[in-house]
């Protein structure tokens, strides 16, 4: 029985044990041979409850690892065989730092709405993937433990033990592999398609919406799992989900694409449906300020907005001929009236930050950008060639856009989402600029397809 701190193949050291089954071990581990670096050792112990079907289960899962390339699954480090009394397989994958959905249900996390959609379309993603490979691999166990959210909040796919290609089922006696709850009524009787994949996804997203397991939840006449009335999501994604857990293989959507189109096309028209208040009150089309340097590109599937650095202003001339006299002053006046020194460098501190702050504004060019490709608008900020702000969000998460003036002349517009407000702008913009940009990404979003 391996224990902490013993080292394996004179390369794997054992640190901490991180799951344990009949006849299984899973655990992090420092590679020796990689300056320390930390890996995942997943451990198979033949005899016992180990029969011949679960070593071809673990030696499969080791071939399709290390055909596999995609940055959102572990990647395959080694494989090897240990015979010390008893006779030990060892499959050796990179370590992913974060912690799997299952932990953090565990836990008592709650997920939002909008979180649920990032962890499904991330893994929509990945079996796009995986899918899409000659022959498509099939996951076979997608649930919240085989999910790992990582310290960056991106979604990562683990354990590839019930894995099948379809090359290999072919005319062969089939493993009943899964798990109750998230496994479809075909996989028990051994015909998986892709399908019986988006199947586990939607039980997973059942589970993170409602917080129960699917296994725990009521089902119809029909088998449907009734979940609906646990969770306050909306209409939308409640009818999507439940179509990714329809019990008959031909009411699901056919493929990863399919149900990542559908999720897409709902978040558009949930966008569309949003009252923005203040630009939908323009009847008539506001023109271009003829003296506005903002430029915006549609195209189909993307709008672009660039609003370039600020002309060198006589009010920044000011203030920097201003804060120069001022930290020319400060020393003087310290060795005249021998005012405190750290009251001095702290006054020349905050001088120099204000300076700083004023020039990186004025010199700022802004991009903003909505993508229906990917569902997402991007917001970032560049200086000098220096990329010092970066923001994205979801469409689904906007709520209304409209012109905010700061002052008589100056302002920004603002982008209303369901956790936050952006003012697009940094009140860079004259009030009929603020009117007319608002008007043209509001008009975009009723049009676009």
């Amino acid at each position: 029985m391996p224990k902490s701190q013993e080292i394996l193949k004179e390369r794997y050291q054992l640190q901490s044990q991180l799951g344990l089954n009949s006849g299984r071990q899973t655990w992090l581990a420092k590679d020796l041979e990689a300056n320390g670096e930390l890996v995942v050792v997943k451990l198979l112990t033949f005899g016992g409850d180990v029969q011949w079907e679960d070593l071809k289960l673990f030696e499969r899962e080791a071939q399709v690892l290390k055909q596999l390339n995609h940055s959102r699954i572990p990647k395959y480090r080694d494989y090897f065989a240990i015979n010390d009394r008893s006779l030990w397989f060892g499959l050796v994958q990179e370590h992913i730092q974060g912690a799997s959905l299952k932990d953090l249900l565990v836990q008592g996390q709650k997920f939002t709405e909008p979180q649920v959609e990032d962890i499904v379309i991330e893994t929509l993603e990945i079996l796009i993937y995986l899918h899409g490979l000659n022959p498509p691999v099939l996951h076979r166990d997608i649930k919240p433990s085989n999910l790992i959210w990582s310290d960056r909040q991106e979604i990562y796919l683990v354990d590839f033990g019930a894995v099948q290609d379809k090359a290999s089922a072919e005319g062969k006696t089939f493993t009943v592999v899964g798990t109750y709850g998230y496994a479809p009524m075909e996989q028990y009787g051994g015909r998986s398609v892709p399908a019986s994949d988006l199947y586990g996804l939607g039980a997973t997203a059942i589970h993170l919406l409602t917080g129960i397991s699917p296994a725990e939840l009521p089902q119809d006449d029909e088998l449907n799992i009734q979940f609906r009335d646990r969770c306050g999501a909306s209409p939308q994604l409640l009818d999507w989900v439940q179509k990714m857990t329809a019990p008959s293989v031909k009411r699901r959507f056919t493929s990863a694409r399919e149900a990542i189109d559908a999720l897409y096309e709902d978040d558009v028209q949930v966008a569309k449906s949003k009252s923005l208040p203040k630009a939908s009150n323009h009847q008539i089309k506001i023109p271009q300020p003829s003296t506005s340097r903002v430029e915006i590109w549609r195209f189909p599937k993307k709008f672009v907005v660039t609003i370039p650095s600020s002309v060198i202003s006589g009010k920044l001339v000011s203030l920097l001929i201003a804060i120069s006299v001022l930290l020319a002053i400060i020393p003087l006046a310290f060795v005249v009236s021998k005012v405190n020194i750290l009251t001095a460098i702290a006054i020349c501190l905050f001088a120099i930050y204000f300076a700083y702050f004023q020039v990186l504004k004025s010199f700022t060019t802004i991009f903003f950008s909505i993508d229906l490709s990917d569902r997402i608008c991007r917001l970032n900020k560049k200086a000098f060639g220096w990329q010092h702000y970066v923001q994205k969000f979801g469409i689904y998460q906007l709520e209304y856009i409209y012109a905010s003036m700061s002052n008589k002349t100056n302002g920004s517009v603002a982008i209303q989402t369901n956790n936050s407000r952006i003012m697009l702008g940094d009140n860079k913009l004259t009030e009929l600029e603020t009117a007319w940009l608002a008007q043209e990404i509001q008009d975009w979003l009723k049009n676009a397809q």
